[in-house]
């Protein structure tokens, strides 16, 4: 599945066009090597996505087309948050 995709279908960004352009502007790293948003993720891989202030690490535990808002976290789990100084 497409990182973008991903990030939408998870709801950790809530529209796809924003997820390209975090991709494109380097805030985004699967596995430690920084990704696009047509780079390819699977379940295991770890995402270092940084917002602003905010690091988040989180591993994906599954990969879903669709899904409900409720079972939207299920597809990933939070690994590490932290601030940016």
């Amino acid at each position: 599945m497409r990182l973008d995709k991903f990030l939408k279908v998870s709801r950790l960004i809530k529209r796809r066009t924003l997820a390209k352009e975090v991709a494109d502007q380097g805030r985004i790293s699967i596995n430690g090597q920084q990704a696009k948003a047509s780079s390819n993720v699977k379940v295991g891989d770890e995402l270092c996505i940084r917002f602003g202030q905010k690091l988040i690490k989180v591993r994906i535990d599954k990969l879903q087309e669709t899904t409900k808002k409720e079972e939207a976290a299920n597809m990933y789990s939070v690994i590490e948050e932290s601030q940016i100084k």
